[in-house]
């Protein structure tokens, strides 16, 4: 497996799973907080614990693979990394669109501030899992014309 494919793998599946408990979290912790009994503030702290444990996990992974990466050689890039590297995020950058349309035209005319916020974070997260997992795709199927 290519370095910057398991990058793109432990990024995808940390990713899953630190906003899959947010979310699944999030419903349980909302209390309200602010003076119209939004709850901004219970949510920012789970999304600050949830990003700060992803963060340390992906640093801690990232360098366990890079140390095992550079003793083998497979640390540079070539033609091939580059080109999943460009192809990806374009497609990824359509599916963040979509749930900017969705979060700051539709989503203002009914719902509640906390459910934007938490709509908007979702967007993001989906663009990138769509971007991880097309470099996954990429590796995998050869998809780097």
């Amino acid at each position: 497996m290519a370095y910057r494919e398991k990058i793109a793998w432990l990024t995808l599946v940390t990713m899953l799973v630190a906003y899959g408990l947010y979310f699944a979290i999030l419903p349980r912790v909302l209390v309200p907080a602010g003076p119209d009994g939004s709850p901004l503030l219970s949510m920012l702290i789970l999304f600050g614990a949830v990003t700060i444990v992803q963060a340390i996990v992906i640093a801690i992974g990232s360098g366990v693979i890079a140390t095992r990466a550079r003793r083998a050689g497979e640390d540079r890039s070539d033609e091939r990394d580059r080109a999943i590297g460009r192809r990806a995020p374009s497609v990824a950058y359509f599916v963040l669109m979509a749930g900017v349309i969705l979060v700051g035209i539709v989503m203002p005319f009914g719902d509640a501030r906390w459910k934007i916020a938490n709509a908007a974070l979702l967007a993001i997260v989906c663009a990138e899992a769509v971007r991880y997992a097309l470099v996954i795709l990429g590796y995998r199927r050869g998809w780097h014309g």
